[in-house]
């Protein structure tokens, strides 16, 4: 029970005073007074200060001296935790070094790379080097203001990615509070329309997949032909190895480590999409290991390959907006199917109460039907 109040630590003479459970406020003849912990550890009692009581009010103390117990129970050193938090607050460019560390295993490799050349191009000349506890919404919006119309989709990422930064940063004690929101949103003008990837309409994409298929069969043609297939992504493609691929089961199963939400996802394969696989695969290396789509130097493709087809073909779409023309397709000619089975054909988050609601089973059956007459549009 504490023993000690704002008063008697204002009026307490020199000496040791228990305020209870380790914790004692120490008064020098001088009148200097500061706080101290004692708690046992490995069978061993240890004083650990905390620091006058001009940096730590009473209640804090009793604050910090928790933290430090919890820390001893659990197997940690309550001294080096305690000088951890001692350390200066880091710049926004520090911190960012450090959510990056602390984050990136939950990425994929390209995003975790994104996530700092990003930051580093936008955001570190104007607020790299504040302190992260002082980062306010008028210091987010000099980083995106220049960007937010011009550029909004990159825009829209380094806003994310630093508010990721600020909320880490409160996390460990850094600043006191999360990202400003609202007042960054009001203190930006609207985007404009169409800010997402440019998308070829879905009646023109057949006529594009027999250009591709007539022309010289390379493997960014060929990559592009299985992205348009499968509604994937640019990434997932990229990545595809032999392994992945189930052409008994008409299955891609695609692992955590490539796919945008660390989950892992089967794509179901229709005909074109298993009859380009096969064609591949009699000139290939198909060890399970081995990229299905390897670059000259035997690593993964670049991401401006399937891109460069576009631009070499003089069309203005981008790669990624494919999925777009997938999404138009089923909402204009797939009616019957729900919208969840589009969404889950997309690798997209559906929750597992959506799917047991279809029954499991049939979920996959829907999907399959939907990818299976994408094919039959396509060729």
């Amino acid at each position: 029970m504490a023993k000690l109040s704002a008063k008697s630590v204002q009026h307490a003479k020199p000496g040791r005073h228990g305020d209870g459970a380790g914790l004692y406020l120490l008064v020098k003849p001088s009148g200097a007074k500061s706080w101290l912990l004692r708690v046992q550890k490995d069978g061993k009692r240890r004083d650990i200060g905390l620091g006058s009581i001009a940096a730590l009010s009473l209640a804090e103390a009793r604050e910090k001296a928790a933290e430090l117990r919890k820390h001893a129970l659990n197997g940690r050193d309550p001294v080096v935790e305690r000088d951890r938090d001692r350390r200066p607050t880091p710049t926004f460019k520090e911190a960012t070094a450090e959510t990056h560390e602390a984050l990136k295993s939950g990425w994929v490799e390209k995003n975790a790379a994104a996530f700092l050349k990003s930051l580093e191009t936008y955001a570190y000349p104007k607020i790299g080097g504040l302190r992260v506890d002082t980062v306010e919404a008028s210091d987010i919006l000099s980083v995106l203001t220049p960007i937010w119309t011009s550029k909004p989709e990159l825009a829209r990422k380094v806003r994310m990615r630093i508010g990721q930064v600020l909320n880490f940063s409160q996390s460990k004690g850094w600043r006191s509070t999360e990202a400003p929101s609202r007042a960054v949103t009001v203190g930006l003008p609207r985007q404009p329309a169409g800010g997402n990837f440019a998308a070829m309409p879905y009646s023109e994409v057949p006529a594009f997949v027999s250009k591709l298929e007539a022309g010289a069969p390379t493997n960014g043609r060929r990559a592009l032909l299985l992205l348009i297939f499968t509604a994937a992504r640019p990434g997932e493609v990229r990545f595809a190895r032999w392994g992945q691929l189930d052409l008994a089961k008409r299955n891609w199963n695609r692992p955590p480590e490539i796919m945008k939400e660390r989950r892992a996802h089967t794509v179901t394969l229709n005909a074109p999409a298993v009859s380009l696989i096969e064609q591949i695969k009699e000139a290939s290396d198909v060890k399970p290991e081995a990229l299905v789509f390897p670059s000259r130097r035997g690593a993964p493709l670049s991401n401006m390959t399937m891109n460069k087809v576009l631009r070499d073909a003089g069309l203005p779409w981008d790669v990624h907006g494919f999925r777009s023309s997938f999404c138009d397709w089923a909402a204009e000619r797939m009616p019957e199917i729900p919208e969840p089975v589009v969404e889950a054909a997309l690798a997209h988050a559906v929750p597992d109460k959506v799917i047991r609601a279809y029954k499991r089973t049939k979920f996959v059956e829907m999907r399959r039907k939907l990818l299976d007459a994408w094919g039959r549009h396509l060729v």
